[in-house]
């Protein structure tokens, strides 16, 4: 798939010492929204863009200018990521949503996790707060699936539990990339080295237009039957599958988040159990001929 990746730059504050960090700090009539929502209409018209898949993420307060876009420029905007940052009191406040948004977050649970409240004023809400919003806004499950990732570094100090509220409006999911014990960091550049920044997020607003889920947005992570001719369980899963088929035998495949196709298999008439041990943790769609229905690894 190809995609534009455009890096602006923020215009110099002078209230804020020239910094260009995204939102003016002091008394401005500048706006960095119409800033983002011309570079929208100019790249537009230069390139073929597909305006119902254009995402949003960012750093620090690159991560607090991605709440900003969600919430004012949410007709533009299908989907983002913020990393190192929670909501900002006022956003919260004034966040005004058009549709159901796809989120996920990147935090470090030593970096202001539970938000900046400074002499009786809060200026950050919670990590919390922040999810619980979006879960709100979008009408997921109420408590989220944990899933707690691959160690694949021990030496930087840090695990990462991936929390997913999931079956929203439009099939929309808020997640969470908890770094247990992380700082202000981009992981898998500096900070936690379990996971790579850059392909959880790309992975993950890819899935979504401006309309919600892109495919298959009739499936759910609860464990009901899809229709009379099978059932199944556990979900979520540890090592095996379980499958009971009452009708003739089919075939059984598993995509992973991508619809790539990762295990290939038979499943005949009576009780079916495959073993997807090997599978990283994760959301896997189960296709099984035409039906489809979603698991979650542990």
């Amino acid at each position: 798939m190809l995609f534009i990746l455009v890096y602006p730059q923020a215009f110099a504050d002078p209230t804020d010492g020239g910094s260009l960090n995204w939102i003016f700090k002091g008394d401005s009539d500048h706006d960095d929204i119409y800033f983002i929502d011309s570079i929208i209409s100019e790249l537009s018209n230069q390139y073929s863009i597909d305006l119902e898949r254009v995402y949003a993420c960012g750093y620090s307060l690159g991560g607090e200018f991605v709440y900003e876009l969600l919430c004012r420029l949410n007709d533009k905007i299908a989907s983002g990521v913020a990393v190192a940052r929670t909501m900002g009191q006022y956003q919260y406040e004034n966040c005004n949503p058009e549709h159901p948004t796809a989120i996920m977050t990147i935090l470090g649970t030593e970096d202001y996790y539970n938000g900046i409240v400074y002499d009786g004023v809060t200026y950050y809400i919670s990590a919390d707060e922040t999810h619980q919003y979006w879960a709100d806004f979008n009408t997921t499950d109420n408590n989220p699936i944990e899933i707690e990732l691959a160690d694949n570094n021990t030496n930087d100090g840090s695990t990462v539990t991936k929390r997913i509220w999931e079956n929203g409006n439009s099939c929309v999911s808020v997640v969470e990339l908890r770094v247990n014990s992380g700082g202000h960091d981009w992981p898998g550049s500096f900070g936690n080295m379990d996971i790579s920044s850059d392909d959880e997020i790309w992975n993950f607003v890819s899935n979504y237009s401006i309309n919600g889920l892109i495919e298959q947005c009739n499936l759910s992570v609860n464990n009901n039957e899809n229709s009379n001719q099978f059932s199944y369980h556990p979900n979520p899963i540890d090592s095996y599958l379980s499958i009971t088929n009452h009708s003739e035998n089919k075939s059984i495949i598993i995509f992973d988040i991508n619809s790539k196709s990762v295990y290939e298999s038979y499943l005949n008439i009576g009780i079916n159990r495959f073993d997807i041990s090997d599978l990283q943790p994760g959301i896997y769609s189960v296709k099984i001929g035409q039906n489809t229905f979603k698991i979650i690894k542990k």
